[in-house]
């Protein structure tokens, strides 16, 4: 016969002889194409190999329903199928580093097979795995003895002094963050939990592109034989049904030499391939052929044919998973704070530094108790699932890994709470040195940049005009108008803005053109993200405007903020900062001439504010210009004008009662325009109401026509004041500020010929004076009535010296000290708060 010709009877004596040894009969039947043919002609082999795949048929559908020997062979990827392409299964363990080692010190695969030179020598008792083989409840014992075994270990102390002796650093230093990006998109995809998945999941291009950057493919190639080890550690340990602690413990010696960080992301990684096939196997197996034969092998359809009791089982896995890679996040966070600043001694860091080994340990054993459960599965199949128990342990894992992982982050927190109040020193300095008037710049690119935002990869502006966002680019070299305000910015306000935009766009000369308006939105950053009503309030807003905005208001940053109310005076009002094309100052606040002199006082610069001033008189136009053309008609026809105010509707019938009586018998053309008050708003309504029944005067109709000439008058006020012309020498300046007081207290009138202004006076000296008409009537002819009545009713006002108030904001620089308008006297100074609600004041205002 010849011995080289592979004939069913050539296989008979082979087969006879080991009938005896179960796993001699395996590794003759995985490695002898013919060991099929010799079994069916040799019904004692057949009978002991039937016996020991523990099937109802060796050529049918083998190994399938116990888990026995053959089956836990396959079922592992890289040692099952190594059994299956290389004869001596015992040498090829032996030969392979850190896996047929480990399987002759501990029960493991030598010792399941029974394969002479495996390590069966050194076998004294049954092996775990053999324990395992013949029965699923004793696999449920073992799970549950090392659950003991968890849960018994009191002295903590003990154990991390053991994980800490393995920690040995050589010092290299690993970018663990793209291999932490392919781990999360293995197991997010694996535990195919869609809240999971949103969060974590990367775009997979930028998975991509991420993974194949060269230094990430040469980390990877460094790291791969590690994570290998690691997954067969966890693979063998787990199907032997090793120690948990002695497994992780392995896991921490063979990583001995890595930072914390690294070794929970490469442990990651090695329990992430191994989790990754067999859900792939799942998610794939019922369209892909190659897919359903290694399925079938890993008992997989019979398994999801039983999902429904294993659903305990999975949602505990996929808890637990979840934990652990949230504990893995936050490790990895740790590593990458920027020591700059923050030092390693920081209270909340080094808090952490001394917790991070224990969640080390603890997230490294939960991956050895998820292994197990995974391995318990695929060889013990869906019987195994009926019970709680095994969830209920997974459940108290996951229970003290998210202790630790909360713990974990709550210091995290605080560290970025703490690195963020360093940045924000550093960036509210950069922001002194930048805006320093001593400091110049080849364009305002640096300035724009540190305001609004100092990075390339967004485009942060809004263009109003096209509705696109574009770079800062635009605005390179130009003047650049900052429009600053919350989103509490009236319609009143904004249209006369608008309005003032657009003259000036019109009248601007070619040169004077260059020059934008940007939107720069204060919100509170404490609020994050803005609630729903409020990012709408912005987009409404946002929407109205013809000039560019910032696209996002979180671009403008909290230490931008607080030098914009630090530096700029910013509180609630909107201000306009004005910048050159250098990026320099050159107005801290132009919107108080925008107010007075609108497109007349482009571009807007303090040395055209003070031109525009020394141009200035106390006149009518001044008060009215750009408001009501009635007004101005009568101030081109020479007529007498009374412009007056306040909410008291009795002397408000009074005086109108009496000034038209005075000019009747004076024979002089009269007009009369009620202009309300800089309060009050629902008081001043319903006195235009009855002026407007009972026709005592013409009376603003348009409450924005009222806000703005009180606005208006504050303005020229701040004006001077910042332009430090708030002396007590300028006369103009104390007519407003008399005109402003007389405004919040009582009732008021201005008498003017044409624009000549005689009189501004208060209630309680300007209905006297009109009433005293048959006293001053003679001084008519020869000083005129205004003359006439001035010089009455200053008389009477020397006498009665009505009180002066003036509030001011923190918008502008509050003087020191100011004298009374109508007295020499030094004022007093108080502390004012006001709440500027609709029936108190008008949206707006500056008081």
């Amino acid at each position: 016969m010849d011995q080289h010709k592979t004939t069913a009877g050539a296989l008979q004596t082979p087969m006879t002889g080991p009938i005896n040894n179960p796993a001699a009969v395996a590794q003759a039947l995985l490695h002898n194409p013919g060991a099929t043919q010799a079994l069916n002609n040799n019904p004692t082999a057949a009978t002991a190999a039937q016996a020991l795949l523990g099937n109802h048929g060796v050529t049918h559908k083998p190994h399938l329903n116990n888990p026995g020997v053959g089956q836990q062979l396959i079922s592992y990827p890289g040692v099952g199928q190594q059994h299956i392409n290389n004869p001596g299964v015992g040498q090829q363990l032996i030969s392979y580093p850190g896996v047929g080692q480990q399987h002759i010190s501990n029960p493991g695969v030598g010792q399941l097979m029974g394969v002479p030179g495996s390590g069966q020598g050194s076998i004294n008792k049954p092996s775990t795995a053999q324990a395992l083989m013949r029965s699923p409840s004793d696999s449920r014992a073992l799970i549950r003895g090392d659950r003991g075994s968890m849960l018994s270990m009191s002295d903590d102390n003990v154990m991390m002094n053991q994980i800490l002796a393995t920690h040995a650093p050589d010092g290299r230093e690993f970018d663990v963050r793209p291999l932490l990006y392919l781990v999360e998109d293995i197991l997010n995809r694996a535990t195919q939990h869609v809240d999971f998945l949103v969060k974590g999941t990367l775009d997979q291009v930028e998975l991509e592109e991420r993974a194949q950057a060269a230094n990430h493919i040469a980390m990877l190639e460094a790291l791969t034989y590690t994570i290998d080890r690691i997954a067969c550690e966890l693979s063998y340990k787990a199907l032997g049904g090793s120690d948990a602690h002695a497994t992780t413990t392995a896991i921490f010696n063979l990583l001995s030499s890595y930072t914390w960080d690294a070794k929970l992301v490469i442990s990651l990684s090695a329990f992430a391939l191994n989790y990754g096939e067999f859900w792939l196997l799942a998610q794939i197996y019922s369209t892909n052929q190659l897919a359903k034969s290694m399925a079938v092998l890993r008992q997989l359809p019979s398994l999801l044919e039983h999902a429904a009791p294993l659903k305990p089982r999975f949602d505990a896995l996929n808890s637990l998973i979840r934990t652990m890679m949230d504990v893995t996040r936050c490790v990895v966070q740790f590593k990458e704070l920027p020591l700059k600043y923050i030092s390693p001694d920081a209270p909340a860091l080094a808090t952490a530094m001394t917790h991070i080994p224990t969640a080390v340990y603890w997230t490294i054993r939960s991956m050895v108790a998820c292994a197990t459960q995974i391995s318990s599965l695929t060889n013990a199949g869906h019987e195994f699932g009926v019970s709680t128990t095994e969830s209920w342990e997974l459940s108290t894992l996951a229970h003290k890994l998210r202790n630790i992982y909360e713990h974990l982050k709550q210091q995290l927190s605080y560290c970025y709470k703490h690195i963020d109040e360093r940045m924000d020193v550093e960036i509210y300095q950069m922001l002194l040195a930048i805006f320093d008037p001593n400091v110049l710049h080849i364009d305002n690119m640096k300035a724009l940049k540190a305001l609004i935002y100092d990075k390339d990869d967004k485009q942060p502006l809004l263009d109003g005009a096209t509705k696109r966002q574009v770079s800062l680019d635009v605005l390179r070299r130009k003047n650049v108008l900052l429009l600053i305000s919350s989103l509490e910015f009236a319609n009143d306000e904004l249209a006369i803005l608008e309005q003032i935009y657009n003259e000036s766009r019109i009248h601007a000369t070619r040169l004077e053109s260059q020059y934008e308006v940007v939107w720069i939105p204060i919100v509170d950053h404490s609020i994050i993200p803005l609630p729903e009503e409020m990012q709408t309030k912005f987009e409404n807003l946002q929407s109205t405007m013809p000039w560019y905005s910032v696209q996002d208001p979180l671009f403008i940053k909290k230490p931008v903020i607080r030098f914009i109310k630090e530096v700029w005076h910013f509180r609630t009002k909107p201000i306009l900062v004005v910048l050159d094309p250098q990026g320099k100052v050159v107005s801290p606040n132009a919107i108080h001439m925008m107010w007075i002199w609108g497109s007349t006082a482009f571009p807007f610069t303090s040395l055209r504010e003070e031109a525009l001033w020394r141009e200035e008189t106390w006149r009518l136009d001044l008060l009215v210009d750009g408001i009501d053309p009635t007004v101005l008609t009568w101030i081109k026809e020479e007529k007498y004008i009374f412009l007056y105010g306040g909410d008291h509707i009795e002397w408000i019938r009074r005086f109108a009662n009496s000034a038209r009586s005075v000019a009747s018998a004076s024979r002089i053309p009269l007009e009369m325009v009620y202009v309300g008050k800089s309060n009050k708003r629902e008081q001043v309504k319903k006195v235009t109401g009855i002026i407007n029944a009972e026709k005592l005067s013409y009376a603003w109709q348009d409450q924005a026509m009222i806000w703005f000439f009180w606005s208006r008058l504050e303005s020229m006020l701040f004006s001077k004041i910042q332009l430090g012309r708030g002396d007590d020498q300028d006369p103009m300046l104390q007519q407003i500020k008399k005109l402003l007081s007389y405004g919040r207290e009582g009732g008021w009138a201005v008498l003017s010929r044409g624009s000549n202004i005689a009189v501004n006076g208060h209630s309680s000296t300007v209905l006297p004076a009109l009433g005293g008409y048959d006293e001053w009537k003679i001084n008519v002819a020869e000083k005129g009535f205004d003359g006439a009545f001035k010089e009455y009713h200053d008389k009477l006002h020397d006498a009665a010296h009505p009180c002066c108030r003036f509030e001011f904001p923190n918008t502008i620089r509050i003087p020191e000290t100011m004298r009374c308008p109508e007295c020499p006297r030094l004022m007093e100074k108080y502390t004012a708060f006001l709440c500027c609600h609709d029936e108190q004041g008008i949206p707006g205002s500056l008081f």
